[in-house]
């Protein structure tokens, strides 16, 4: 007998109980009725010896779920971003979810669309990288319960739990570092202004001027690309009054920053130093390995993850936001100016 034709009605024949009775044990809600712990053993035995495959989708009607998770990030060229969604990706894929994912391309406007959109696919859960600075469009998911975690990213005026990195002690941490290398002036390259990982970056970024008594400081740029780490080092290195020491809030930023370097013909370490936050893998190879601030991104989808799930067995857990600690990563693009 051939597995794909093995019905509830095969499974009855086989046991000699009704239709009925190893449907409820197939579909978990035997103890409801009654039925003995023995017979529901039974007949789950032969279910699987006989090769049973329950439908899928009538599962889920009577579960009302979809098996299906929503997954919306700011941009998938962002290493940091990217290597987030394969991690979740592969998470839900092995606990038999699908991963309905969309790239908002840093676009608010967008992430409203896709939002609105993403709301009508019946989906259990969403996991969400915003994009946004504010959220009015988010507010209707939140009022219809549907299970939501944000990553990165985070609204402290919503309910919704979220998973970041403490992005005030990575910056306060890359600061104090080149200060302790002798460097008194230190620019900042930053992303989007408006968006709490930027601005808890930014925030550390000054409390560390502040704290090593530095009299210099600058802070520029309006999103995490490349071609914005280009233009704002390019208008660094056309300025009076020059840095000798470079922070750049993202991996992204950071290859601008060395375009723009590698146009002028100027040299990281020999000519400037430079600190990147993220930590791709390609900054070991990089002719001067840049110095950086790793985020622990494995664990925070995979805490994301968990939280998800927490969230689908239990809508009315109460769940504590997670901020990891970030890491220094030393290699060779930071000059010590003590010398």
């Amino acid at each position: 007998m051939g597995f794909e034709n093995v019905t509830i009605k095969t499974v009855a024949e086989r046991t000699g109980f009704s239709t009925t009775t190893v449907s409820r044990v197939l579909n978990g809600t035997y103890r409801k009725y009654r039925v003995s712990e023995i017979t529901a053993a039974g007949i789950i035995a032969e279910a699987k010896k006989l090769g049973y495959i329950p439908n899928q989708a009538a599962v889920n009607l009577r579960k009302r779920t979809n098996n299906t998770i929503g997954l919306v990030v700011p941009s998938l060229s962002n290493p940091f971003f990217s290597t987030i969604a394969s991690v979740i990706s592969k998470a839900f894929y092995l606990r038999n979810y699908s991963v309905y994912m969309v790239d908002c391309d840093e676009n608010e406007e967008n992430e409203r669309q896709i939002l609105s959109s993403v709301s009508g696919q019946n989906l259990d859960g969403l996991i969400v990288i915003p994009s946004s600075t504010d959220h009015k469009h988010l507010d209707r998911l939140v009022a219809a319960r549907l299970p939501i975690i944000f990553i990165d990213r985070y609204f402290e005026g919503l309910p919704i739990p979220y998973v970041s990195t403490n992005n005030y002690i990575g910056a306060l941490t890359a600061v104090r570092l080149l200060a302790s290398r002798g460097h008194e002036k230190i620019a900042c390259i930053q992303g989007n202004p408006l968006v709490i990982s930027n601005k808890e970056r930014v925030r550390g970024y000054f409390d560390g001027i502040s704290m090593e008594g530095l009299n210099y400081s600058y802070v520029s740029g309006s999103e995490f690309t490349q071609q914005a780490g280009y233009e704002e080092m390019n208008r660094i290195l056309d300025a009076n009054e020059k840095p000798t020491a470079i922070f750049a809030f993202s991996d992204t930023l950071t290859l601008g920053v060395l375009q723009a370097l590698n146009e002028r013909g100027l040299k990281v370490y020999d000519d400037i130093s430079l600190l990147s936050f993220d930590n791709s893998r390609y900054l070991d190879f990089l002719e001067t390995p840049i110095t950086s601030i790793a985020q622990p991104v494995k664990q925070i989808a995979e805490r994301a993850v968990t939280l998800l799930l927490e969230r689908l067995d239990n809508p009315h857990i109460d769940q504590e936001s997670i901020l990891f600690a970030p890491k220094l990563i030393e290699r060779k693009s930071i000059k010590n100016l003590n010398k």
